[in-house]
């Protein structure tokens, strides 16, 4: 029986990144003889097994074959007599195809090494079109590894093409989708995930709603890069850079949604986009099964941005509005989540990427004031009159706090 570490954990050992998980493959084994060592079984296709103490993953060298669709559309052989060579053909991308002994040495068949140095992502074999999450999980990587100038090899690009071709893309489950693009989301440059999917064609059968943008021209002097979709992703972008949550990354990812739908007869403007794009946002979200939260944030931020650009020259009955449109007084982290996806939306822009934008501090600063002040009610008012009496006092704490900030400036 050997052991080797695999996949990932060797790919980062050798560019020096923290390796978050261990993967194991064993070689010449049976199922009967891990479990005798103490090993849980926890695979359900296949021979998975948990070490005892580590709980690491440990998986019996296996081959695969195409039996259906989608990812989970294959059977699975295990046996002693197949080799680490045979089990990491079956894998995605060469600098995912090495292992390691315990002493350090590297197998690598398949050139993962060299493809680490030339900074490229390759497929293994052309077994890599049969399994359609590999699209997604590419992209992914694309994403992760951008700051050290990874790139899509060609052919590599040309199989993803085919893959979104295919039809096999409608196979993947909701929840599979999601899981593979809340992780995008997470990376330095997620921007990039949704860039390659895009360029694979892929893009306009998963998010029709992103796909949708691009194309569609906006106003030159607010919007110099013209192109919605463009601006999107510099927004997304920006997201990325100030190393905002995920939460944060998607709200910004849907903002602009609407403007997909605007009138040909009114372009380059986008009246009312803010309302118009709340439908494919709800769309998107029940596709995918996205959680409630980022629904609601995403919602919030489709509809409101623009009256946060314009905080500074709103009326203070309108701010109030917004406030609570945000739910502010019970859910304080709303406001900050907001801003700073407007922020995204005011920088993602050629040329404004270092504009000021003050209220990414004000409205959450404003807000934490709102839920502090609790003004005495007088005792002759009572009933419904108090809820009356609590927007005049909130909003007139709205237009002092305002005020006292626009004297600040002069």
């Amino acid at each position: 029986m050997q052991i080797y570490l695999v996949g990932g954990a060797v790919r980062d050992h050798l560019l020096q990144r923290p390796i978050l998980e261990r993967d194991y493959v064993v070689i010449g084994a049976t199922p009967e003889q891990l479990i005798q060592q103490g090993f849980q079984p926890v695979g359900k296709d296949f021979p998975v097994f948990l070490h005892p103490e580590s709980k690491d993953e440990y998986a019996l060298a296996r081959t695969e074959r195409k039996n259906g669709h989608g990812y989970q559309g294959f059977d699975f052989f295990t046996s002693p007599d197949i080799s680490l060579e045979q089990d990491l053909y079956r894998r995605d991308l060469t600098i995912n195809a090495m292992a390691m002994n315990e002493h350090g040495d590297i197998f690598d068949p398949y050139h993962g090494q060299q493809d680490l140095q030339q900074r490229i992502l390759r497929h293994v074999s052309d077994a890599f079109i049969e399994d359609p999450l590999r699209v997604l999980r590419i992209a992914r990587f694309a994403a992760r590894y951008h700051a050290y100038g990874f790139t899509i090899a060609d052919e590599t690009l040309a199989l993803m093409q085919r893959i979104a071709q295919s039809g096999e893309l409608q196979h993947l489950t909701a929840e599979r989708v999601w899981k593979e693009t809340i992780r995008a989301l997470a990376e330095p440059y997620a921007d990039i995930y949704f860039q390659v999917l895009r360029d694979c064609h892929a893009l306009k059968i998963l998010f029709p709603e992103v796909d949708a943008l691009f194309g569609v021209p906006q106003r030159p002097e607010y919007h110099p890069e013209i192109d919605c979709g463009v601006h999107t992703l510099m927004s997304l972008q920006q997201a990325c850079q100030n190393d905002f949550a995920p939460i944060v990354r998607f709200a910004v990812l849907c903002h602009d949604f609407g403007k997909a739908l605007t009138p040909a007869d009114i372009l380059p403007r986008h009246i009312a986009h803010e309302q118009r794009g709340i439908a494919p946002v709800k769309a998107l979200c029940q596709r995918l099964k996205v959680p409630s939260d980022y629904q609601a944030l995403a919602l919030k931020v489709c509809e409101y941005h623009l009256l946060c650009h314009q905080l500074f020259t709103l009326k203070a009955s309108t701010i109030w509005k917004l406030l609570k449109n945000l739910d502010v007084l019970r859910k304080p982290e709303q406001s900050i989540w907001f801003s700073q996806a407007c922020l995204c939306d005011a920088r993602g822009r050629l040329n404004f990427e270092d504009k000021v934008y003050p209220q990414v501090d004000i409205l959450p600063q404003l807000a934490e004031q709102i839920r502090n002040f609790r003004p005495e009610i007088p005792t002759n008012i009572q009933g419904a009159d108090i809820g009356e009496y609590l927007t005049e006092r909130r909003t007139q704490f709205i237009r002092d706090f305002i005020a006292d900030y626009k004297a600040e400036l002069i």
